[in-house]
Order: structure tokens, then C-alpha cells, then sequence
């Protein structure tokens, strides 16, 4: 790429699709992940880890397809340290203008130990191995060493300068279980660049987990200690307590130039779109007070901050709303108003969606508009998430009608069109509104789940507001996130708790291989 020879370029590798899918309930089928892979080439990303594609024919198939949709990024694969993973990826590449092979391999003690069950010499020889196969099938080859910030420093620089020597440009030292600390972890970068004798020859790269809550702040500790490529996800996605948070490292490298003189690709007005992209995919809500794309992020409610604001924006802003590409919450269309208008505030919001996409969003605009006295751009975000991306879903949402009150029994009448037959429940009991509609869904398409959690939260003010529930439910260990909006809550759940069901179809052909941290 023509940002090598930059000494202060920051690269920018995503790996939402693959670490942040891993994330329980996070699974995407293969137009989402599409969808995510050409807002994140809109966004700048400078590599984007596509998948791991020995995990699935499923996730094989993404990578391909991402592969060949893509034209401006480098499409990576993930691959453990054996042939035939590498192999595997190696062919779901093949298609792609710019590729990468991202092997890797455990080297703390630990992990060879009990993990492995490898003595650290035949670690060193699989290192060797796998990278120079790799660089055999790929130009572009970048190696990994699993739980590095807890490996033995004299046999991490070994095998670094063996993963250099056999050809790879690009060398991870992943805080794979969010172990580290800042000062820590800069001097454990700093220490392998004095003693790593040929380490000129690729770049460090940089993957922290955020099991202390320290993934973005060390992942900017170790562009300190010289790491040119950070490896990150939107909105922090990923599993157990998520990765560092693509959106806070790059507005804290574009406000603090002066403590961090580095630069990145990314175009920052596309982040809030990007970020709520993956939020209605996944099904993880952003948590109001998430930084830099949370709903509070730039809400001033304390006096003493709202008038400093309005003498100063920045008495209390360090950066502008419009910077990360954030629109307030105005007054938008009414019930008279007509596609074209429609399609023109969809367009100003950030969406290009597919003629038959706009048209179901703007019927359901439409009946919203009818129901609520004032609607938002953020009503108008949430009909989008909740409609254009569920098209291809093999169970989908008709009508509802609940009977619910102290004095009971709560029932529900639910119709489902289930792969284009519309079947009906009627009279379906449960212990209050939300069990009977749940009931319902369960006795039109039978399955055996455990619910994991239950939330709504409003989209705007007012008793007139949607509702966006958010479900998570679990099968055989495997869990999926559904999310719903509608101004009826229990609309807005049945919806949710469809979604999390399609979902699910999803996650039952997924079956991934052991080993697939990094």
C-alpha cells in the first residue's frame, strides 16, 4: 500500500467480522456481513479480516464474496499454523485485488502447555512452517502470536525473527486475554523492537481485548512504542468483554495529534453510520454512555455544562458531533409526506437502500407517522435497522394481538409468514403480554430455547415513543441477539424475538474450530 513508507500512518485493521462475530449472539448471515464490509471500506478501513474460512462453508463463502465485492481494501483470512487451514483461506482469497493470510500460533507458556500440548521447539518449527507456506500461496503475510503479552520475552523475539525471516511483513502481538497494562505493554513492544534484529523488515501490529477495560488505551500505547497497524472492531465488538473499539482509537489519534502525531484512512463523519450499522446487525445496542458513538456521548444535561456550551461548545467538547458524522435528533417528515422526500432524508442519514428496502421502510413510516405525533431522524434510523436488513429472513413478522391486564388470563393471536406460508396462533396463554406472545411464536415454529435476556429501551422521548427491544436467547450453547422497534412494545418484541429465531437458523450451520482467539 502507498501508506507503507509513512513512518506516522496508523493502519487500520478491522476485524468486526471475524473477532467481533464472535462476540455471543453477534452472527451475521452473508448480506449483513456484505453490508458491513462495504460500509467499512466507506469508512477507510485499511484491512478488513473478512472471516476464518476453514471455521464453515458459511464462513468460507464470506470471505470470498467479500473478496470479490471489494476493490480499494485488503481482504484478509484468518488461519491457524497447519496447511490445511492456511490452504483453506488461501482459496477464499483467491478473488480478492488485495489479500492477506493471517496465521498464528500460541507461544505463552501456558498456552503450549495445556492448550497445545507443543514444546516451545516445535512451536518455533510450526512458526516457520506455516508462515513460509503462506507466503508461498500470498505476497501479503501476517503472523500472530496468541496470548503474546503473556509469553517468555527470549523465545517471543526467536520466533518473531523466524516469522520474519520465512515472510511475514506484518507481525501481531495480540493481549489476547486483556491481561496487559499501558506502561507494560509499551515497554514489552519497545523491548522485541531493540532485540529483534530484522524486525525493520515488517510492521507491528497491535490486538488488545478489553477484559480490564484497557484495550484502547493500550492498543495507542503500543503505537507509542512504535506500532504502525492497529486491530480493532466498531463499537468494540467481540467476545467476553469485547476488543479495542475502532471509533475511540482513531478520535483520540484525530484529537490528540499533538500528544500523538499519527494519521489514519479512515473518513470519521462515516463512524456514527458505520456504528449503528453494526448494531442493528448484531443486535448489541450501543450503551448510552459509550464513548464517541454513544446516545450521551455528546449530551450536556449538568447547568454548569449547558452554559458553557452556550458560550463555548468548547467548554465541554473536545470534538464536534458532526466530526464523527453525528446529526441531531430533528423533526423530519409527516404523514403527507411523499417518497421522494423520503428517500432524500434516507439519503441524508446515510442510507443507499435497494428500491424494494426504501418501499417497506416507507409503509412502515408511514403507519408510524399516523400513530406518533412527531417523528425523528432517529425514529426514521430505527425503521431502517428494523426493516431493510430482515428482507431475506425465513420467518417473518405479520400481525399481533394481545389481550393483557390484571386481570388475566394474558393471550395472544400471532400470525408469522414462515418461508412464505402465513400460519396463525390464536389465543395463545402465557404469564403476562410478552410470555404469551413468546408462546405463540414457539407454537408456530416449535424449537426449545433458553431466554437470556429481555430489554427495551425507548428510541425518543415521549409516552408516543417506539420501543426497541433488544432479545437474547440460547440453543445448545450457541447465542443470538434479536432486536425489534415499534411504537407497541409487544410489536416491538415479537419482532425482536423473530429476528433473534432467523438468527439462530444462521448460528445452527456454524460449527467453529477449537483455537480461534488470537
Amino acid at each position: 500500500m502507498s501508506t507503507v513508507n509513512d513512518p506516522n500512518r496508523v493502519i487500520i485493521f478491522d476485524t468486526t467480522l471475524r473477532d467481533g462475530e464472535q462476540a455471543p449472539g453477534a452472527s451475521m448471515n452473508l448480506e449483513e456481513k456484505l453490508r458491513v464490509a462495504e460500509a467499512l471500506e466507506h469508512l477507510g478501513v485499511d484491512v478488513i479480516e473478512a472471516g476464518f474460512p476453514i471455521a464453515s462453508n458459511g464462513d468460507f463463502e464470506s470471505v470470498n464474496e467479500v473478496a470479490k465485492l471489494l476493490k480499494n481494501t485488503i481482504i484478509c483470512g484468518l488461519a491457524r499454523a497447519g496447511r490445511k487451514d492456511i490452504d483453506r483461506a488461501a482459496e477464499a482469497l483467491k478473488p480478492a485485488k488485495q489479500k492477506r493470510i493471517h496465521t498464528f500460533i500460541a507461544t505463552s507458556p501456558l498456552h503450549m502447555k495445556f492448550k497445545l500440548q507443543m514444546e516451545p521447539a516445535a512451536v518455533h518449527q510450526a512458526v516457520i512452517d506455516s508462515v513460509t507456506h503462506a507466503r508461498n500461496l500470498c505476497d501479503d503475510v501476517e503472523w500472530s502470536s496468541e496470548d503474546g503479552t503473556r509469553s517468555e520475552m527470549d523465545f517471543l523475539c526467536r520466533v518473531i525473527e523466524a516469522a520474519i525471516k520465512a515472510g511475514a511483513r506484518t507481525i501481531n502481538i495480540p493481549d489476547t486475554v486483556g491481561y496487559t497494562v499501558p506502561s507494560e505493554y509499551e515497554q514489552f513492544l519497545t523491548t522485541i523492537r531493540n532485540r529483534v534484529p530484522n524486525i525493520d523488515k515488517a510492521r507491528i501490529s497491535v490486538h488488545c481485548h478489553n477484559d480490564l477495560g484497557l484495550a484502547v488505551a493500550n492498543s495507542l500505547a503500543g503505537v507509542q512504542a512504535g506500532a504502525r497497524q492497529v486491530e480493532c472492531t466498531i463499537n468494540g465488538l467481540g467476545e467476553r468483554a469485547g476488543n479495542a473499539a475502532l471509533e475511540e482509537i482513531v478520535m483520540a489519534l484525530r484529537t490528540r495529534a499533538d500528544a500523538m502525531p499519527y494519521t489514519t484512512g479512515i473518513t470519521t463523519e462515516n463512524i456514527m453510520k458505520t456504528s449503528r450499522l453494526v448494531s442493528a446487525i448484531t443486535g448489541f445496542p450501543v450503551q448510552p454512555n459509550k464513548a464517541i458513538v454513544g446516545a450521551n456521548a455528546f449530551a450536556h444535561e449538568s447547568g454548569i455544562h449547558q452554559d458553557g456550551m452556550l458560550k463555548h461548545a468548547g467548554t465541554y467538547e473536545i470534538m464536534t458531533p458532526a466530526s464523527v458524522g453525528l446529526n441531531k435528533s430533528n423533526l423530519v417528515l409527516g404523514k403527507h409526506s411523499g417518497r421522494h422526500a423520503f428517500k432524500n432524508k434516507l439519503r441524508d442519514l446515510g442510507f443507499d437502500l435497494g428500491d424494494n428496502a426504501v418501499e417497506d421502510v416507507f409503509r412502515r413510516f408511514k403507519d408510524l407517522a399516523d400513530k406518533k405525533k412527531d417523528v425523528f431522524d432517529d425514529d426514521i434510523i430505527a425503521l431502517v435497522d428494523d426493516t431493510a436488513m430482515r428482507v431475506n429472513d425465513i420467518i417473518k413478522f405479520v400481525s399481533l394481538r394481545v389481550v393483557a391486564g390484571s386481570f388475566g388470563p394474558q393471550t395472544a393471536d400471532l400470525e408469522l409468514d414462515i418461508d412464505g406460508t402465513v400460519k396463525k396462533a390464536v389465543g395463545v396463554k402465557g404469564d403476562g403480554p410478552v410470555d404469551a406472545t413468546f408462546n405463540a411464536i414457539k407454537a408456530l415454529f416449535p424449537h426449545e430455547v433458553k431466554l437470556n435476556l429481555y430489554q427495551v429501551q425507548a428510541v425518543t422521548q415521549g409516552t408516543d415513543a417506539q420501543a426497541e427491544v433488544t432479545v437474547r436467547i440460547e440453543e445448545n450453547g450457541r447465542t443470538v441477539n434479536g432486536q425489534g422497534a415499534d411504537t407497541d412494545t409487544l410489536v416491538a418484541s415479537a419482532r425482536a424475538y423473530v429476528n433473534a429465531l432467523n438468527k439462530l437458523l444462521v448460528k445452527r450451520e456454524k460449527a467453529a474450530p477449537a483455537a480461534l482467539s488470537a
